[in-house]
């Protein structure tokens, strides 16, 4: 399968190194970038062949992953339309839905949606995959090995599905940042120094990440095991509570999904459908 990639940017850098870790071969790789920079990096790092013209990299691809940003993936679509033939077509784009990305390509059909998240970057990223009725089991599976060279792949049934995976695994890592620098600040002002508070705090994370993943125990359990009665865990938590952190985590998440549905909305729109 050729498989051609529109934007060379992080995320299509992470699927490219991910997919020759796993022996696909670098011939059957190429990608369309406009920077001439880029493009030499490119070829630099991958051994992959670069365009700088979608259209003309289309030519004899099996399968295009459009890498682009959302704001630009109208444009790219209906510059491919001519050439995308029968191609299996992933986007990547946060927001765009299959059937609006479906009417950009002059009505192709062969379309998957994917959301992936930045631990790609490290091939350890989460990516939710949707595809129409109408896409068969090879072109998923196709998608699905693509996408799972940077990690791992949740199928879900509905495209509004995707929106919840954008507010979970999508803009998740940026909550576990957000608690590992509240988690910093805190060692801080306890005493610590600036490299002392990050070791503790990402090496806590990380190793209780791993604790879960390896435990057949929920976390729920596993939190309960660390939090004796009376001790300095017990009223960490109940201090939590009282915050309404579980909550405001929970809503955090839904106006995440939310926001996905307006920019899916607002991407779409196109005043000549009128």
């Amino acid at each position: 399968m050729k498989i051609l990639f529109i934007g060379g940017g992080n995320m299509a850098s992470a699927l490219i190194g991910g997919l020759l870790k796993n022996g696909w071969p670098g011939a059957s790789i190429s990608v369309v970038e406009i920077d001439s920079q880029a493009r030499a990096r490119l070829e630099r790092d991958f051994g992959v062949s670069t365009f700088d013209d979608a259209a003309r990299g289309a030519s004899g691809a099996d399968c295009i992953v459009l890498a682009v940003k959302p704001q630009q993936l109208r444009e790219v679509a209906q510059t491919l339309a001519p050439a995308v033939r029968d191609a299996l077509v992933i986007s990547i784009a946060a927001g765009v839905r299959a059937g609006d990305l479906s009417r950009w390509l002059g009505g192709h059909a062969r379309v998957v949606r994917a959301m992936p998240n930045t631990p790609a970057l490290t091939l350890a990223g989460m990516t939710g995959l949707y595809a129409p009725a109408g896409v068969g089991r090879e072109d998923r599976e196709r998608a699905e090995q693509i996408l799972r060279a940077a990690g791992r792949t949740l199928w879900v049934e509905t495209e509004e599905a995707i929106d919840a995976v954008t507010a979970i695994s999508g803009s998740g890592p940026a909550y576990v940042f957000y608690f590992i620098e509240a988690l910093q600040r805190a060692a801080a002002d306890l005493g610590f120094g600036p490299d002392a508070a990050r070791e503790l705090a990402l090496q806590t994370f990380s190793g209780a990440v791993k604790l879960a993943e390896q435990s057949p125990d929920d976390v729920a359990t596993l939190r309960a095991r660390v939090t004796s009665k009376g001790g300095t865990t017990e009223r960490a938590i109940a201090q939590l509570e009282h915050d309404g952190v579980r909550d405001a985590i929970g809503r955090a998440a839904r106006a995440a999904a939310q926001r996905s549905r307006e920019l899916g909305d607002a991407l779409g729109h196109d005043s000549t459908d009128r």
